[in-house]
């Protein structure tokens, strides 16, 4: 890397952008072992930088602003053994001997395992993770996205207040274990996107400062400063970000990236700032990266190519799935949620539209929302029934599986694994574990306060979460016991009913031309009843298929006047496919097929394949 510690025989090269300051020095060792002080060289253009002899791979060293005692963790440090508040470590990037070639992923024919590596297995580390990534391959998965890896203070967080963009959290593991764990999974044949965060830095152990007060710009998002990519001295900022961007793609050999809330990467300039860490995201591999992002206006113009205003994202997280399915499963529409109902037609345009709202008025946000997008791959969305976010959302963490009828999610579970969009399974969800996820971040004293006081009133938007009883129930953040009870057990991620489901869906999905082919300008769909909806696959040179939806009550067509339900010519239906099959835990259900029409049974999904005559 141009910026860092770089490894030289018996030497090596530190650069560190830090306009403010006149002097800056590397101080060699650490204050038990006789540190060092050696002054570095101004280049005139905020950088500093020195060849250092007689240094190599494992020696700590800080950096030394204008003489002053204290001392910074390099902000582009490969490791902080001790946390942020520690002296860097020399990390050579080249001694790990892999043993599988990068591995590499497209946007199409992928299914998404969201992953926190500190609450994945009990152990919470890349080494006790890298083990258990045989099953996600026999499931189906083919993408592991792993929740930021990069150091934070404290004993557990999210990720997403990380401060030393570079280092691997060292709660984790060593550089070597996460690149073990990218190694392993593609071994497997997974491939691995990591969530990067450039929006805002942690609140806690955030240097970047004390080097450059331009780091940060005069806008703020909802969890602190907006990162400067436009003001005065934004070009050593732009750098920093799209050096980190290529540096996990080179370094660690991850397949892609998923970039959090890039509404809030705020950017007037020519070229925008997503455009150009997608680009040198893409310059650091030989092989097709799958970049993903989060919109939350979920703006369908960052999938278009950068000359033609985009960003250059294959895919964009999908909310409106998240929130119209948890609305039907539940019954309750509150908060964020309130502008979806969970009927037949919302799914129908899901599945053809990819997003519901697409510069429409958003009545919880008083505004439009969206952008008008005439046609949008199936492959350019992702959805999801649960992710992150969305689980910690409910205030207790509580998942699906917990508290919907367990029919339903079965159901609901079909559409998500045999629609067109890229479908994304949140960790323990496909063996429906009922292990909570919820907020969760080591802050202590008056910032841990503040912490459970800005979550308190961020939940106080759901009138459920909002009373006295719930606030009083309600895990605190900077509590370990709230991190802990997040942990997967290894007998909660047996295959169990739910796995199975998952996994012939998934392997339907994989071998069934009309489900692989992720082609929403063949599929049509039409509203059976209030509950209910059909989903007609007709892929140019496949077998036609029929997905019935039924949320509702028994349903029995006597009267079939819908033409989407007519066989294929010279061909009658036939029952292929039932989520009621007793191995899935459903209770059995009669033949959709029959002498008298068609009989779809309630709470149930089927998929129906054309037989000759």
């Amino acid at each position: 890397m141009p910026i860092g510690a770089e490894c030289g025989e018996n030497f090596v090269s530190f650069r560190v952008w830090a306009p403010d300051h006149r002097e800056v020095a590397v101080v060699i060792g650490s204050e038990f072992s006789g540190a060092e002080a050696r002054p570095l060289n101004g280049e005139g253009n905020g950088y500093f930088s020195a060849i250092i002899d007689n240094v190599g791979p494992g020696a700590l060293y800080s950096f030394q602003l204008d003489g002053q005692p204290n001392l910074y963790a390099d902000p582009a440090s490969r490791f902080q053994p001790s946390g942020p508040e520690g002296p860097s470590e020399v990390i050579s990037p080249d001694t790990y001997a892999w043993r599988h070639p990068r591995r590499g992923a497209s946007r199409q024919h992928q299914v998404i395992y969201e992953m926190h590596i500190g609450t994945y297995t009990q152990e919470g580390t890349f080494r006790a993770a890298s083990e258990r990534l045989e099953r996600l391959a026999s499931l189906g998965i083919t993408v592991i996205e792993l929740m930021p890896l990069n150091e934070f203070p404290g004993r557990f967080n999210w990720g997403y207040d990380g401060v030393d963009l570079f280092a691997p959290c060292h709660l984790y593991g060593r550089p070597d274990d996460a690149r073990a764990f990218v190694d392993a999974a593609h071994a497997n044949g997974l491939a691995v996107i990591l969530d990067v965060v450039y929006n805002h830095l942690g609140p806690e152990g955030n240097h970047l400062p004390k080097f450059a007060a331009d780091y940060f710009s005069r806008e703020t998002t909802e969890w602190g400063d907006a990162i400067n990519f436009d003001g005065p001295n934004s070009r050593g900022v732009r750098e920093f970000f799209i050096h980190n961007a290529a540096y996990w793609i080179r370094e660690y050999r991850f397949d892609g990236l998923r970039i959090d809330a890039t509404q809030s990467l705020f950017d007037h300039s020519a070229v925008h700032i997503i455009a150009e860490l997608t680009r040198a995201a893409r310059a650091a591999s030989a092989e097709p990266l799958l970049i993903v992002a989060e919109n939350e206006p979920q703006d369908g113009l960052l999938l278009r190519p950068v000359e033609a205003g985009g960003g250059d994202i294959c895919a964009l997280w999908n909310d409106d799935f998240h929130h119209a399915a948890r609305v039907a499963l539940t019954n309750h529409n509150e908060a964020y949620m309130s502008g979806y109902q969970g009927t037949a037609q919302e799914f129908i345009s899901l599945v053809r539209c990819g997003f519901l709202y697409q510069g429409q008025y958003f009545a919880w946000q008083k505004k439009a929302r969206g952008r008008r997008m005439p046609f949008i791959p199936g492959g350019a969305v992702v959805a999801y029934l649960e992710n992150h976010d969305q689980v910690a959302n409910g205030g207790f963490g509580k998942r699906l599986a917990s508290i919907c009828s367990p029919a339903e999610l079965r159901a609901m579970t079909a559409l998500l694994l045999l629609g067109p969009a890229t479908p994304m399974i949140f960790q323990g969800q496909e063996t429906g574990t009922a292990t909570p996820f919820v907020f969760f971040a080591d802050h202590a004293g008056e910032l841990g306060v503040a912490t459970r006081k800005g979550r308190t009133e961020f939940l106080a938007q759901f009138p459920s979460l909002a009373t006295a009883d719930a606030v009083r129930a309600s895990p605190p953040p900077e509590a370990l016991s709230t991190f802990e009870s997040c942990k997967l057990s290894d007998a909660e991620l047996m295959p169990n009913e739910h796995f199975h489901l998952h996994q012939d869906l998934l392997r339907m999905r994989r071998t069934d031309p009309a489900f692989a082919a992720q082609s929403p300008e063949d599929i049509e769909g039409a509203v059976l009843a209030d509950r209910a909806f059909l989903l007609r696959f007709s892929i140019p040179g496949a077998e036609e298929r029929l997905l019935v939806i039924n949320l509702g009550l028994d349903l029995h067509l006597t009267l079939c006047a819908e033409p989407l339900l007519a066989p294929p010519d010279g061909a009658v239906w036939q029952d292929l496919w039932s989520s009621e099959a007793i191995i899935y835990g459903g209770n059995g259900a009669p033949p959709a097929v029959t002498g008298e029409g068609l009989h779809f049974h309630g709470r149930s999904a089927v998929v129906l394949g054309a037989r000759s005559l």
